[in-house]
């Protein structure tokens, strides 16, 4: 047990969010340290697909979503699944959700969402440059492919809404398409490409910010799980599973396990506003034919993302709470969706099947900016599906709303203060 501690800024959370950040305050000139439950990249971080994308604006709430929830509940291996089981917290949750789920709603999320992944999208390449970071980013758009004319016709409906905050959106019929991407079994009916969109390997991502954050100056501390924050002075006391710090201000990039410390934080709203929604991948080594561009098999909601180093299938949404088993089901189900569209839909070698837990709050838009009444106290938190793409716009802003700079998007949408 360490003694007491004096930083300026104390960040809590080492995956993606907390390291951007964390480089992003250090470069604002404000001395940084970050502590970690477990290791760097543990959380959610770690075994997502990398797919950069502002086409991804739409969030999960959305006209109709309900009704696909509810038929979903009786197929444990459906791409959406919500675990039948009594608790209030869950269904206050969904309830929320549910209220969302109208075309108002959906295009205030998405223009939200939208601005914030614009903003990271172009930040993050001026990162990899600027950074040297090594995480095999390639702009390679990406690609939502059918093999249903009728969901792809459904889908393109969001093309105008995509458009107007700047997506860039091509449309290929079957024959055009399966002529562009060999990797593909006949029987597709079109595609939608987003060209803007790019991938990075999410692991070697956030290795590399924690690379480049500690050259800069700055210290982490893994197996260091905050516990409470208390007023202590001019600063705050933060105690942890390690030891106690005092910080000026305390950065919160607590991801999925926010709510939990919701108390802690000062946001007790916390706890009703977000859910871990699991996730599933597997990564292989790649297979001899892997597709050109990183892919949406859309029907079966299948993710496809190709690097030199390895081949991941990934997605899925399921709503368990904390369970931490690798449910076996539901891995299948991202080979058997796999093997309806693509030749050779895994590869050789299976190197990691994954699971982890995003950060789902109940209007899709992530949590960024000061805690109500907690004055130094910040959120970074609230992402979904979408850390890796919008980690460097939200460390941007927590830097400029830290040091009172006029911060580059809009910070309102984000406010915590929506769930005080």
């Amino acid at each position: 047990m360490q003694g007491t501690t004096r930083d300026d800024i104390l960040v809590a959370g080492g995956g993606a969010v907390g390291l951007a950040c964390a480089i992003a305050l250090l470069d604002a000139g404000r001395s940084v340290r970050v502590i970690e439950a477990t290791h760097v990249g543990a959380g959610a971080s770690h075994g997502n697909c990398g797919t950069i994308t502002p086409s991804h604006a739409g969030p999960l709430a959305q006209p109709g979503m309900i009704q696909t929830a509810l038929r979903m509940m009786l197929q444990p291996d459906a791409p959406l699944y919500i675990r039948p089981r009594v608790d209030p917290v869950l269904w206050q949750w969904l309830l929320r959700f549910a209220a969302r789920c109208n075309l108002r709603d959906f295009e205030h999320s998405a223009r939200a969402k939208g601005a914030l992944l614009n903003d990271s999208r172009v930040r993050l390449a001026e990162w990899i440059r600027d950074l040297a970071l090594s995480c095999e980013f390639v702009e390679s758009g990406e690609d939502y492919v059918f093999r249903d004319a009728a969901r792809m016709a459904h889908d393109y409906t969001e093309a105008p809404l995509l458009r107007d905050l700047g997506v860039q959106v091509e449309v290929f019929d079957g024959p055009e398409y399966e002529a562009l991407e060999p990797a593909l079994k006949p029987g597709v009916a079109g595609a939608i490409r987003f060209a803007g969109d790019a991938a990075l390997r999410p692991d070697r991502y956030v290795d590399e910010l924690a690379r480049v954050f500690r050259e800069k100056g700055g210290e982490i501390v893994e197996g260091c799980a905050l516990q409470s924050i208390e007023r202590d002075g001019d600063a705050w006391r933060v105690r942890t599973t390690t030891g106690t710090y005092r910080a000026r201000d305390v950065v919160c990039a607590l991801g999925a396990w926010t709510p939990r410390l919701a108390d802690a934080i000062g946001l007790t709203g916390l706890r009703g506003a977000m859910q871990p929604g699991k996730g599933y991948s597997i990564t292989y080594d790649p297979p001899s034919r892997v597709p050109k561009h990183p892919l949406v098999l859309r029907e079966r909601q299948v993710c496809v993302t190709a690097w030199p180093s390895g081949y991941r299938l990934g997605s899925t949404m399921e709503f368990s709470g904390f369970d931490d088993t690798l449910n076996a089901r539901r891995l299948a189900a991202l080979e058997r969706g796999a093997a309806e569209y693509l030749h050779e839909p895994v590869g050789p070698v299976v190197r990691e099947r994954w699971f982890g837990w995003r950060p789902m709050t109940c209007d899709d838009i992530p949590i960024i900016g000061p805690v109500p009444r907690r004055d130094g106290i910040w959120l970074a938190t609230g992402h979904g599906m979408m850390g890796i793409g919008m980690s460097t716009g939200t460390g941007q802003l927590i830097a400029d709303l830290v040091t009172g700079r006029t911060p580059a998007i809009d910070p309102a949408p984000y406010a915590p203060s929506r769930f005080a």
